[in-house]
């Protein structure tokens, strides 16, 4: 498949630099331009029309708010990452209701981004095939579920002792290809653990809500616990 084609919108040279480096790094995307101002951000996304647009929200003329309704205001097939230091829950809100795809709070790690465009690819090439089925468009928006979650995964020093975040992210990673949630055995066999180690990731991934927890009777003896992403 062609890569898909993005334009960064920075204007720090050296975060510039870096996210260049990254997207090169995941590969799959061609950068077609970079913009450091929102009035260039708009002329180029006019101009070159990419399918992607990884967007800073504190620009020095336009904020990256004013350049997403633009996008929107000229109908222009583009998707929005955000990229910026905004937490506060208003800010996150208008964005999220302008359509981005994803928000990404700096400063961040590698990994965040690199799921980000990964489930970007995945999207768009699922998406562009024409028609997709209610089973396949599910499976991608329980994977949507998962890769947010990814990107929230604590640090290995903010984990309780013996647990790796590595090996959460392997987990919520399976998971979000089970629509039937799975049970602790199932994690531990698709993922080669032992039964209680698997346990003891997913009951902490319950508890701190990546995950949800549902009992499944069957015929005879007792219920069978299935772990699920928990979808926003």
């Amino acid at each position: 498949m062609n890569d898909i084609t993005m334009i960064l919108v920075e204007d720090d040279p050296m975060v510039l630099a870096v996210n260049e480096g990254f997207i090169q790094k995941i590969g799959g995307f061609q950068i077609l331009a970079s913009a450091r101002t929102g009035r260039q951000a708009i002329e180029l996304i006019k101009a070159l029309t990419p399918r992607l647009i990884v967007l800073d929200l504190y620009l020095p003329d336009l904020d990256g708010s004013e350049v997403l309704k633009a996008i929107r205001q000229n109908g222009l097939p583009t998707d929005v990452i955000m990229i910026t230091a905004a937490q506060d829950v208003q800010t996150v809100q208008e964005l999220l209701r302008l359509g981005v795809i994803d928000y990404i709070i700096k400063p961040f790690r590698f990994e965040r981004l690199k799921h980000a465009l990964e489930k970007y690819k995945l999207f768009f090439n699922k998406l562009t095939q024409g028609e997709i089925a209610q089973e396949e468009l599910d499976r991608l928006m329980n994977l949507s579920a998962a890769e947010h979650k990814i990107g929230q995964t604590p640090t290995e020093e903010m984990l309780p002792k013996g647990l790796r975040s590595l090996t959460l992210q392997q987990i919520l990673k399976f998971l979000a290809e089970k629509q039937d949630g799975v049970s602790a055995e199932e994690v531990a066999v698709g993922l080669g653990l032992a039964r209680v180690t698997a346990r003891r990731y997913l009951e902490y991934l319950e508890k701190t809500g990546h995950v949800r927890l549902e009992s499944r009777y069957g015929t005879i003896g007792r219920p069978v616990n299935r772990y699920r992403v928990r979808i926003p």
